[in-house]
């Protein structure tokens, strides 16, 4: 059984700073992608940034440049350090894992509130 875990969520006045955990436990090897996710109220989910096992990083155009993304392979936990915060960046912001290929899996959090107060 694996258990994904998110960590980190507030208040935050614009332009201040926050930083995501999101550690993953259990019965889970290799992932190849730890990615991070947000859902405002009233919007679809959109991806925010992931990082691969190699460390390459992509990170969507509303958040580049603010926003960092990092993993711990060890611990099996992915940070999302967030600057610069904007009322827009407020959300619910979610940890996605994913292995492809043969027992591959995507496991999902179950979010942790980010507000941003103007």
């Amino acid at each position: 059984q694996v258990h994904v875990v998110e960590s980190g969520g507030g208040l935050v006045q614009a332009g201040g700073s926050l930083r995501l955990s999101c550690a993953a436990s259990g019965s889970i090897f290799r992932i190849n992608v730890m990615a991070w996710y947000r859902q405002a109220p009233g919007k679809q989910r959109e991806w925010v940034a992931h990082i691969t096992n190699g460390g390459s990083t992509n990170y969507a155009d509303s958040v580049k440049g603010r926003f960092t993304i990092s993993r711990d392979n060890a611990k099996n936990t992915v940070y999302l350090q967030m600057s610069s915060l904007k009322p827009e960046d407020t959300a619910v912001y979610y940890c996605n894992l994913l292995k492809v290929g043969p027992g591959g899996y995507n496991y999902w959090g179950q979010g942790t509130q980010v507000t941003v107060s103007s």
